[in-house]
């Protein structure tokens, strides 16, 4: 299995901190974000991860390399300064993920999801969904009893882990493509499932969430079977 990192994004509400730095490179407990997902990567039986880059994707780049460090072998999708935004820079990355399922990471996002749960259940595409944090109260997506996804109350919210297939975006064109309208195509033909986690999670979406991230690490530091471990 193949994955993908979304580490395109500008982090524009991160403020100064992301004035020298792509928020991917923000640190969490010593740990840049990014770096923590490719740790996660390496206690699967994934080698072979893209990363999607744009403005800063240079400093990406000379932090990370060819991924050898973690036995990875990275690819760079690289946008220009202008990102494509989540589906457009997926489709433009697709040659490089395949046809099989990949997993797809925000870069932004503390979990302490085991992804060896996704790979080893049955290979349909699936998205990750967590309780409804306060920025983002209104949710995303029902779950049905039968694994589906819904747009039927009560919602979840979408915690940017996901296992996803190309067929999902063989009728969208490449470009600048946000990933809201694939996914709400995909339940429209019941082609999409989703899957509830109930552990530590946080969207590093501000600076007082990246402190937050910070604290529910520290809070893990004693739990030998979490993902959050530093």
């Amino acid at each position: 299995m193949r994955a993908m990192i979304l580490a395109a994004g500008r982090g524009e509400r991160m403020g100064t901190l992301t004035a020298s730095r792509p928020k991917p490179l923000l640190e969490v407990a010593g740990r840049t974000l990014i770096e923590r997902h490719l740790d996660a990567l390496a206690r699967t039986s994934v080698r072979e991860v893209v990363i999607n880059v744009a403005h800063g994707g240079d400093l990406i780049r000379r932090a990370l390399g060819d991924g050898a460090r973690w036995q990875l072998s990275i690819r760079y999708s690289d946008e220009g300064e202008t990102a494509l935004e989540t589906a457009g820079g997926i489709i433009r990355a697709l040659p490089w993920l395949g046809d099989d399922p990949f997993l797809v990471l925000s870069a932004d996002v503390v979990s302490d999801f085991d992804l060896n749960e996704l790979i080893g259940a049955p290979q349909r595409p699936t998205l990750i969904m967590v309780e409804n944090p306060p920025h983002h109260s209104e949710g995303d997506f029902g779950l049905a009893s039968t694994g589906l996804l819904t747009r039927d109350p009560p919602l979840l919210t979408y915690g940017g882990i996901a296992l996803l297939a190309a067929s999902l975006f063989e009728d969208w064109p490449a470009g600048r493509r946000p990933l809201r309208p694939v996914l709400d195509a995909a339940i429209d033909r019941q082609a999409l499932y989703g899957r509830r986690h109930a552990g530590r999670w946080i969207d590093v979406g501000t600076p007082a969430r990246l402190a937050a991230a910070s604290e529910l690490v520290a809070s893990a530091a004693g739990d030998t079977a979490s993902g959050l471990r530093a």
